[in-house]
This record gives C-alpha cells, sequence and structure tokens, in this order.
C-alpha cells in the first residue's frame, strides 16, 4: 500500500476515524485494512450481529444506537450510504466541523493506493467474482488486498491487507459509487434493471457504467454476451477483453458438463486456444460466467492458467452465496444473498436441478421502491419454488412512500404465506417442510437470522 497517495488523501493527517454504520459488510473491509494501516477507529451501529461483534474482538469500541456524543474527538466520520443525511452523529459532526465522508469515497481513496486495482462490478455476481479473484492471488502468492461484499472463508472476513500492490475490490453501481474508484483493470459482469430509484432509466444506468469503464487504466474486461454491457463499452479505446459463453468471446468455456446438479465441468478456451481445464464447485449455471471474468482478471494480473484452475477447483463460494448451514430433522437449511428477480431466478433453478424432494423459498424483499418496480418478476421467480414464505420489507434506507407490503406480494405468488416476524416464518416453515426438502432464505438483508431460527 502506498503510504505517500494515503498522505495526500481525505485520510491525510487524520488519527481517529468514526464510522457510523459500522456494522454494514461494506464497511468492515475497510474498517480493517484501515485498522491494520494504524488508524484509531470507534464505531456506531443499530443493529448487533457477527461483523460487530468481530470488530470487537479487533478492540474497536463499537456503540449500539446512534448517539451525537460518538463523534466527539474523532478526526473524521465515514458514513455509509443507508445512513440518512439526519442522522445525530452526522448533524453533530456538522456542528463542530469535523469533516465527513461516504464510505465509497474512502473506498475510492483505497483503489489509489494500490499500483493495480482490479475493481469489480455489475448487477448481478460481483461478491463471488471478487472472492473468486481474491483467492486466486492468494493462492498464487501475491498478497493481495480485497474489498469484498460477503465473508470470504479462506480470509475469515470480509477483506484483508497484503504485501503486494495489488487490490481487488467490489464496484457498486448504487448511487453512482463506483465513480469514486480509480481501476487498473475494470470488470463489468452484466448490466440488469435495477436501483431504478435512482437511475430512473437503463440509458441512465448504461451511460454510469460507461463512465465507469472509461477509467480503467489498463484494461476493461466484460461480458461479451450481455447487450447492455456492450453497449456501455462501444466505442471506448480501452483495451478491452470479453468473456461469455459465445466463442466469439476472448475467454469461453466448452464441453460444459454438470455433475449431480451442482458441479459444472468445462474446457477454457483463451482467444481460440486451449488454455486448461475448470471444475467448479458453486453451485448455478450464472458461475460459469463468474468464473470466466474471475480467469480473465487474474491472467491479466499475472497468474498461470494452472494456478486459476487449482483455485477454481477448490473455491466453495463465499458466505451467503448458496450457502449450505446445515440440517434440522431431514430439512437442509441454504442461505442466499440474491434480492433481484434475475438472482433469485438463479438460485431458485439451481435449487430445483438438485436432489430435493421439494424447495421452500423464504424470501426477505428488500427496499420499498425495489418490491414496488419489480413486483410482478419478484412474483413470477419466486413461483419456481415449490412453497414461498415471505418476511415484512426490508426497507433500509428508504421510507415507505409506495405504500407497499409484503402481503402485496404473497398475492400474486401461488400458496405464498407472509408473517410479520422471524420467529412466525421459522416455526411456519419447520413445521410444513418435510425431511428431504431444501429450505434456503433469500435477501441481502438480515434474513440469515430466520434460518438460524429454523436450524435450532
Amino acid at each position: 500500500m502506498n503510504a505517500l497517495k494515503l498522505q495526500e488523501s481525505i485520510l491525510h493527517q487524520k488519527k481517529r476515524l468514526h464510522f457510523v454504520g459500522i456494522g454494514g459488510s461494506g464497511m468492515f473491509p475497510i474498517v480493517q485494512i484501515l485498522h491494520a494501516q494504524g488508524f484509531e477507529i470507534t464505531g456506531s451501529d443499530n443493529n448487533e450481529g457477527d461483523i460487530l461483534a468481530q470488530e470487537r474482538q479487533m478492540g474497536i469500541p463499537v456503540s449500539l444506537g446512534h448517539k451525537a456524543e460518538n463523534v466527539h474527538g474523532a478526526d473524521l466520520v465515514i458514513y455509509s450510504a443507508a445512513i440518512f443525511a439526519d442522522n445525530c452523529e452526522l448533524l453533530e459532526a456538522k456542528r463542530l466541523g469535523i469533516p465527513t465522508a461516504e464510505r465509497s469515497e474512502i473506498l475510492g481513496v483505497l483503489s489509489r493506493c494500490f499500483d493495480n486495482a482490479i475493481c469489480v462490478s455489475g448487477t448481478h455476481g460481483k461478491t463471488t467474482t471478487t472472492s473468486l479473484i481474491t483467492s486466486m492471488l492468494l493462492d498464487g502468492g501475491r498478497s493481495p488486498s480485497a474489498v469484498i461484499g460477503g465473508k470470504l472463508p479462506k480470509i475469515g472476513g470480509y477483506g484483508c491487507i497484503g504485501e503486494s500492490g495489488l487490490f481487488v475490490c467490489e464496484a457498486c453501481e448504487f448511487v453512482d459509487t463506483f465513480l469514486h474508484l480509480s481501476p487498473d483493470i475494470a470488470v463489468i459482469l452484466n448490466i440488469d434493471n435495477d436501483h431504478l430509484d435512482y437511475f430512473k432509466t437503463m440509458e441512465n444506468m448504461i451511460a454510469s457504467f460507461r463512465k465507469f469503464a472509461s477509467m480503467a487504466t489498463n484494461c476493461v474486461i466484460y461480458n461479451g454476451d450481455d447487450a447492455n454491457t456492450c453497449k456501455a463499452v462501444e466505442g471506448l479505446p480501452n483495451r478491452k477483453i470479453t468473456f461469455g459463453l459465445a466463442p466469439k468471446n476472448d475467454y469461453y468455456p466448452q464441453n460444459i458438463s454438470l455433475h449431480d446438479g451442482v458441479s459444472y465441468q468445462y474446457d477454457l478456451y483463451c482467444k481460440g486456444q486451449l488454455a486448461c481445464h475448470m471444475v467448479l464447485e458453486v453451485p448455478g449455471h450464472h458461475n460459469l460466467l463468474n468464473s470466466l471474468a474471475a480467469a480473465a482478471a487474474a491472467r491479466e494480473a499475472g497468474l498461470s492458467f494452472e494456478e486459476i484452475a487449482g483455485t477454481v477447483g477448490g473455491f466453495h463460494g463465499a458466505k451467503r452465496r448458496f450457502e449450505i448451514l446445515g440440517e434440522n430433522n431431514g430439512v437442509t437449511i441454504a442461505d442466499d444473498y440474491a434480492h433481484h428477480p434475475t438472482e433469485l431466478e438463479a438460485v431458485l433453478q439451481t435449487a430445483k436441478k438438485m436432489s430435493f424432494h421439494q424447495v421452500w423459498a423464504v424470501f426477505q424483499p428488500f427496499t420499498y421502491s425495489r418490491t414496488y418496480t419489480l413486483m410482478d418478476d419478484f412474483a413470477r421467480v419466486l413461483s419456481i419454488a415449490d412453497h414461498t414464505v415471505l418476511t415484512e420489507i426490508m426497507g433500509s434506507r428508504e421510507k415507505n412512500t409506495w405504500n407497499v407490503y409484503a402481503k402485496d406480494l404473497a398475492e400474486k405468488v401461488p400458496g405464498c404465506v407472509w408473517f410479520p416476524t422471524f420467529e412466525e416464518v421459522a416455526a411456519y416453515t419447520m413445521s410444513h417442510a418435510q425431511p428431504g426438502d431444501l429450505v434456503i432464505t433469500l435477501g441481502c438483508g438480515d434474513v440469515y437470522k430466520c434460518a438460524r431460527l429454523m436450524l435450532k
């Protein structure tokens, strides 16, 4: 990590950093890296969770609940995108003249402190692909630093600080936060209809991805099969590398086979030449594309195809990505972060191909705007499951100006039921699921807590 570049940033001459929303998965890896750099860190959050427990184990003082006095003594206050402008800690920082920065600004600083920043964007698949690239670089002895949106078992956390100039991070398009980054290698996995409460139109969304791609100083690695992505990079002068299922791409698979409904195997081709044989242990056809993107990025970072294939064969995914948690009375309990119709469809189609008797989808809708805008798409894909159970909508950063509720979605899914509490959801599901069934909790909020209840 380049200490000189760090000193030239907003972090220069800052010693004590206070994080508002320190328990978020996007905040934690930044906390880990800056903690390792010697910054004195404090934080606050409204909800207990695994991340807060890990941060306390690191010796970081964490307050439960937001209070104005939490920012006293801080040199810089860092907040997540989920924090409202009227938050008492942000208002107190303003009153005291303490500078503030949104999380994405700090991630942008980190991307400029490394010689080779690999920034992974896309509506779907960012965490799996970022995790896979990080794993490849770690296995190859390249000692990367990383910021990942999910917990990677290999590193025991959501990020790591390495000794090389390599940096891998997720580049989220929400409210254009990825435009704070300075990518050397920009990866675009796909562009789908999400966050339209902000972007308003797909044209605006594509234009933002185009800006992101244009900032890449080395190359753009993108999905050559995805029409929206191709439109975003069309005409850009950047060096381009494509991946996809079609042989027209630079990286593509041949001789694809599926084993036991879970494991894919294929021959990886690069520019028409056989590169290596890949055994992909993470379930789901969509992960074929993620593995191709990761292979292309790792190759650009200097790994051999043999090193790439070796990591893929032993990679079992990040936490909350079709994670099998255990069994209760013969019922398998799994958890996945899927929260967009395209992601839900991929997960449920994968589950249906596996050897379970019936599939139960326990879904926590996330944000009122997404639920309202994509209501019919949610209803269509949730109908793939044999049974669907809903929790109430997790509003997160939004107020319910759309007047939309879980019952509205439940009415559109045949046989669907909904309950206001996780305890009721867990009790209903486990009293009806049969031995040999799969119950998978779905959503990017805290629905994983419901899965834990069902395991008990």
